[in-house]
């Protein structure tokens, strides 16, 4: 734009300069009119170019001007008035130019200051924000803390009722034989006292540092699962709910430990059981995710998961219910991470949620395969 402005302010000089060449010089008022017109080149090229354009065009206006000051030439006071304009083009374009640049040099320097208190600004916002998350961070950091003293207090009280109750399935074990049809119930009863009994003693280990003793037999994912159905069937059949196992035969081929990954299909099941409407559908599914892992897949049809939740309901005490306590999903993928894998959630491709578990290939933390 600048390039375009100092060629049209040259050109009205010169077209200015021939308007007095051309003109008789006894039309003075024709002439008056042109003297005074080439203050705009002037005043112009000093407001936008600064000194230099100023004193430029008042320069060249001063040339195209002496023409006309020669036919003035011996006449006296006329003559001295045509070079007192001369030098008045010049006295304008150095004054323009002089405060036009000063006028520049204090726009740049207030140019600067915006732009340092941006920098300041974004720097404070940044630090504000680093501020808020580690002050979360923090928040949370005594939640657990005060939750791990609880959780280490309530597992210690709770090792003598679950002894008791441990006894009484013993009990009630001895009062139905292997073909009564209630003994399925009292097997559960026996097995998840059994795992409660563990994650006790993990619990209680884990707060007093202690390593972790043994490792968990594995399990078929096809017995946990329907472990898992049969934890469930109450709440299934109240709420008319199908829990669908997978048709195919890789249920039996992928080994867990069949506590731990109880306990993560029954947190995700729960979710997916309080999600559906009466009369839902829950999936599990398995499939071979390439490269010896594994993907196992929790479905529902119920009305999903929000984009902007999806990473939410894994932070610790983020629950979308009144009564939940925003653990169980935190717990599904520490869990799942422990075996290096990884839990996510994703949108079902029917409408509802799902949640993939990715295990990796057999790494020694759990995990196998049955020939």
């Amino acid at each position: 734009m600048r390039k375009i402005l100092f060629p049209a302010l040259l050109i009205a000089v010169v077209a200015i300069g021939l308007l007095h060449l051309f003109t008789p010089g006894d039309l003075i008022l024709y002439h008056n009119i042109y003297r005074r017109l080439s203050y705009f080149p002037i005043v112009l090229g000093g407001l936008w170019f600064g000194v230099p354009g100023g004193l430029g065009l008042a320069v060249l206006s001063s040339i195209a001007f002496i023409p006309h000051v020669l036919l003035y030439a011996g006449h006296g006071p006329q003559a001295v008035s045509e070079l007192m304009e001369i030098v008045l083009y010049l006295a304008a374009g150095l004054l323009v130019g002089v405060i036009s640049g000063r006028q520049t040099r204090l726009r740049e320097r207030y140019r600067q200051l915006s732009e340092k208190l941006q920098a300041s600004y974004a720097r404070l916002h940044e630090e504000t924000a680093q501020l808020i998350e580690a002050e979360t961070r923090l928040a949370a950091a005594q939640k657990f803390s005060a939750l791990g003293r609880l959780s280490a207090s309530l597992a210690h009280e709770i090792k003598n009722p679950l002894a008791s109750i441990k006894g009484a399935a013993e009990i009630l074990r001895d009062e139905f034989p292997g073909d009564h049809p209630k003994r399925e119930f009292v097997d559960i009863l026996f097995k998840e006292t059994d795992r409660l009994h563990d994650t006790v003693e993990e619990t209680l280990r884990y707060a007093k540092g202690r390593p972790r003793e043994r490792e968990e037999a594995l399990a078929p994912l096809a017995a946990v699962a329907r472990h898992v159905g049969a934890l469930l069937e109450r709440q299934l059949r109240e709420k008319q709910v199908r829990f669908i196992l997978p048709a195919n035969g890789e249920t039996r081929h992928l080994l867990v430990e069949s506590a731990k990954f109880s306990q993560v299909l029954l947190n995700l099941g729960l979710n997916a059981l309080d999600a559906v409407r009466p009369g839902g559908q829950i999936w599990l599914m398995v499939e071979n995710a390439g490269d010896g892992g594994w993907r196992i897949s929790v479905c529902d049809d119920g009305p999903g998961v929000p984009e902007a939740e999806k990473e939410r309901i894994f932070e610790p005490f983020y629950s979308g219910k009144t009564d939940g306590t925003g653990l169980g999903l935190l717990i599904s993928r520490k869990i799942v991470a422990s075996y290096g894998g990884s839990l996510r959630a994703t949108d079902r491709p029917g409408g509802g949620a799902c949640f993939e578990i990715f295990l990796p290939a057999k790494n020694g933390a759990g995990l196998g395969q049955a020939g």
